[in-house]
């Protein structure tokens, strides 16, 4: 699967070059001394994922660190990469923190995601999605044509990606009784969760009321997976003011296992309508 948008494939090309470099038994120190005219501050920034790299400082460095051809000429074409913008690179709108979470969501090939009060972007409808900007930003009516126009654009992106990623919703009852926009908005979102469920490749749960206290009720989260070993998978996790990527095996399994216990303890949305 490709992977998509400037910051993802800085992240994944930085990676790779991190642990070629401990594969070859040095430290960034080593690298400055050997002269190659990147310093260590702009090398930290590279493994990172933080900054553009050029195609012929990671043909330098694969060079110093011994790397085979094959495996050099297939980064230095990664490199390209890092400064190709995607839609929402560009965009003002988008905050930064954000953006890389949606190129990782572009690129993921499985995404579990849990919410409890609110219906995922991904299955918003325009009006719903209005509804939401306009309680968080009451009175910024341009703000939320701009917005909503973004979150459409990631529902495009994502449904029609080929092949499709796998995507399992968990709603928490509340994001199906808070009554967002009227009655009759939650009706068509209601019924648009009920035509996406029926995706072969989407599955909506609901969990509900009844099961009492459970191990999300901290907050919403994604688990996003990704076919390439070489990118990790990672846990997001958003606030108003940012969001939070965690990607150490311990984290990931404690919120894998939290993520089956929310299957077991839901039932498919058809079910419970």
């Amino acid at each position: 699967m490709p992977v998509t948008g400037q910051r993802v494939v800085r992240r994944t090309l930085g990676r790779r070059l991190m642990r070629l470099r401990a594969a070859s038994g040095r430290s960034r120190r080593d690298v400055v001394d050997a002269k190659l005219g990147i310093s260590e501050p702009t090398l930290h920034r590279i493994e990172t994922g933080k900054v553009p790299v050029t195609a012929a400082n990671v043909r330098a460095l694969c060079w110093l660190y011994g790397v085979d051809q094959s495996t050099t000429d297939a980064l230095a074409e990664l490199a390209v990469g890092t400064s190709h913008q995607e839609w929402w690179d560009a965009s003002n709108v988008v905050p930064d923190w954000f953006k890389l979470y949606i190129g990782l969501e572009a690129s993921a090939s499985k995404i579990c995601s849990y919410d409890g009060e609110l219906i995922p972007g991904q299955l918003q409808t325009e009006q719903y999605a209005l509804a939401v900007y306009a309680a968080a930003q009451p009175g910024d009516h341009e703000g939320a044509a701009r917005h909503v126009k973004l979150r459409l654009e990631r529902q495009r992106t994502m449904f029609s990606r080929n092949p499709p990623p796998r995507l399992t919703y968990i709603l928490g009852e509340g994001a199906l009784a808070w009554v967002v926009g009227g009655e009759s908005i939650m009706r068509a979102q209601t019924n648009h969760i009920m035509k996406m469920a029926k995706l072969p490749n989407v599955e909506v749960r609901v969990l509900p009321f009844a099961v009492g206290a459970h191990p999300a009720m901290t907050g919403a989260f994604r688990i996003l997976d990704f076919d390439d070993a070489e990118d990790p998978d990672v846990v997001y996790l958003e606030s108003h003011v940012g969001a939070l990527y965690l990607e150490e095996p311990s984290e990931l399994l404690q919120y894998r296992r939290i993520f089956e216990w929310l299957g077991e303890a839901s039932m498919p949305f058809a079910e419970f309508r």
